[in-house]
Formats: structure tokens, sequence, C-alpha cells
């Protein structure tokens, strides 16, 4: 019988576990990650908070694990070629529903930065508000402004289609196709990132591109944290090289720089881009389906290759 270690129950579990208990796999749920592997399993559903490095697999001594079920799209928390090196499958749950849901939060934050939407929610609930003032938290219209879109795969390509229902003018770069990298940052009032974390988007914002950016922009971040450098970002805020950032995902999570946490025209969410009850049940079903198949002897459907 295949034994399958599950890191943390994920939403819908009851539910999306049933292919599992038919094909007669045996689940454990929860507990310390290498520890359990010494136990020994054939497969594995992590989260993107687990490091699976060389280290970690290490602890399947016998080399019994045969597939890594990662609950997320992106795998920088996975070393695939150590996993590689194992003869693991990798994994990944790239769902039209998780796209969907990134698209739909990176406009949620575009709206709230250039609204002013929580400061202004804090001052009505702190009971500041005393009657309406002509020039009280003055925002933006995003009709007629520029919009940079870096990274067009399924999301990037998701947030430019909805551009036009706002009146907005796109331009977009990618590592294949587009405008310049500088020429996007230089033109655009907002610059919305959606790339992969890998070594050439580490810090693809920092000190030189920050520079490049126009004056008065806006930038949000629904991909990777690291893909900003955060210390550059303060500077970039702090000299008024940009008006406001939103930050769905931070460079050290779960803790974001100090100063940025002080700054009212900062928006911090906690890494929820993607949860939604839909996108949440749509990726377990497909860590299962992976699972699944590559237990199998088939090909998952989301092999990372």
């Amino acid at each position: 019988m295949a034994k399958i270690f599950v890191t943390k129950k994920i939403p819908f579990w009851e539910e999306i576990k049933k292919p599992l208990l038919e094909a007669g796999y045996e689940l454990t749920v929860g507990g310390d990650l290498k520890p359990e592997l010494e136990k020994g399993y054939d497969g594995l559903l992590c989260l993107l908070t687990d490091k699976i490095d060389a280290e970690v697999l290490a602890a399947d001594k016998n080399k019994r694990l045969k597939i890594i079920a990662n609950y997320a799209v992106g795998f920088d928390n996975v070393d695939v070629e150590a996993s590689k090196a194992r003869n693991i499958l990798v994994t990944n749950t790239p769902c039209d529903e998780v796209n969907e849901s990134v698209a739909e939060f990176t406009w949620t934050l575009m709206l709230a930065l250039s609204n002013q939407l929580l400061p202004a929610a804090d001052f009505a609930k702190n009971a500041a508000y005393k009657g309406w003032e002509p020039d009280v938290f003055l925002g933006q219209l995003l009709k007629g402004k520029t919009l940079g879109v870096i990274g067009m795969g399924r999301i990037g390509s998701l947030v430019t289609a909805r551009a036009e229902a706002f009146g907005m003018k796109v331009l977009t770069h990618s590592r294949s196709s587009g405008t310049k990298l500088e020429e996007v940052l230089g033109q655009s009032d907002y610059i919305s990132l959606h790339v992969p974390l890998t070594s050439e988007t580490t810090h693809l914002m920092n000190e030189q591109t920050f520079m490049q950016m126009k004056q008065g922009s806006y930038l949000v971040n629904t991909a990777r944290g690291p893909v900003v450098d955060e210390m550059a970002l303060v500077y970039a805020l702090k000299t008024g090289r940009i008006a406001g950032a939103a930050l769905d995902v931070w460079e050290n999570e779960p803790n974001p720089r100090p100063e940025l946490l002080e700054m009212e025209n900062v928006i911090l969410t906690p890494h929820i881009a993607s949860a939604t009850f839909e996108a949440r049940k749509a990726m377990g079903t497909a860590a299962v389906a992976n699972l699944v198949e590559g237990l199998s002897g088939r090909t998952p459907p989301n092999l990372v290759k």
C-alpha cells in the first residue's frame, strides 16, 4: 500500500482526498517534515511554505519517495534538480481558478492604491470623519493611465485583458516579447509584477529599476516577494520616486521591512491573492490528481519539467 504524507490539512480536504482513499493509499496529515520522511512515504503533498531541499530529501533514506505534489503554482520552495537526482517527480497546481483569482486581486490592489482606500477606511473607522470635505483622500482615475505588466504568463495576460475595461493603455514586457523593461518602467503609471522567482528575477525591482520608473507611479506585486528589493523600495517611496506600492508577497515572509508598516501609501496583504474558495478547491483537486497519476506510474498532469 502506497503511503502519502500531507504536511498540513488543506481546504476542502475531506472532499478532495476521496480519490486517494479510493486508490487505497494510506494518508498521514500533519507532522514534522524530516522525521516523517524518515518513516518512508511514496508521495508528499506539501505547501509553498515547506522548503524541500536536498537536506530534507536525504531524510528519505531508502529513496522510497516517488512524487512531490506542491500545493502551489510556483515551486521555488522545492529543489527540483535534487528531486530529479533521486528520480522524484515534482508537480504543481496551475489552475484557471488560481489565475483568475490572482488577476482579480491585482486589480483590487491597484484600485485600492489609486483611491487611497485603506487610509480612508481607517479614517472612517477611527471616528475621524466629521463630514464631507472636497479635498480629503483624493485619488486618481485609472482611465487614461498606462499599465505596465511585467511577465506575460497566464496571470499577466489576464491582468492585461482587464485593462481595456478601465480604459487604460497597456505596455508589456516578458523574456521573449514586448517592450523593453526600461521603457515599460519609464512610461507606466502602474507597474504590475507577474514573473516567477528565478535567479534572473530575484531583485528585478532594485535601486536601478526603481530609478527607471516614472515619477509618481505605483508598484503592485502579486508574484513572489524576492522579486522586489524592499530596501530599494523603501528608498524609492521615501524619496518620492514612486507614489505608492501594494505587496501581497514580501521579500522575507512573514516579516516585511519595518519601514513599510509605517507608510500610509503602502498596502501589505498576507499572500492572499489566490485565496478564493474556488482556487483553493481547484488547487487541492489538482494536487490529488497529480499524486494519483504519479503513484500509478502515469505522467502527472502538472509535471514540472
